[in-house]
């Protein structure tokens, strides 16, 4: 079964197709390949609180270390912490990736 990435369980429509991408663009974390398939997501689709401007609550979450907070909030940040379990990609080798490549 296919894990579900942030934008279908957020419902922004910020995927690329989506309802919201001409009114407010796409979501960088659908579009940052860089991490595709991390804990099993389609490309930050389930690393998007280490991936910088992606758009939650209405508004720009900024960097990692500005939103991360805010994100260990989220019901699908705790979603994923609970899917992946001891596979779970860390938020520092997500980073490392996002640096490196």
């Amino acid at each position: 079964m296919a894990k579900m990435n942030c934008w279908e369980f957020k419902k922004c429509g910020r995927e690329p197709g989506g309802t919201k991408t001409a009114e407010l663009g796409i979501c960088p974390a659908a579009a940052e390949s860089r991490v595709n398939m991390l804990n099993g997501g389609l490309n930050g689709g389930r690393s998007c609180w280490a991936v910088t401007g992606t758009l939650c609550g209405g508004k720009i979450q900024g960097t990692f270390a500005q939103k991360i907070f805010n994100c260990m909030e989220c019901d699908f940040y705790k979603t994923v912490i609970s899917d992946e379990g001891n596979a779970l990609k860390t938020s520092k080798e997500i980073i490392s990736i996002l640096r490196s490549a």
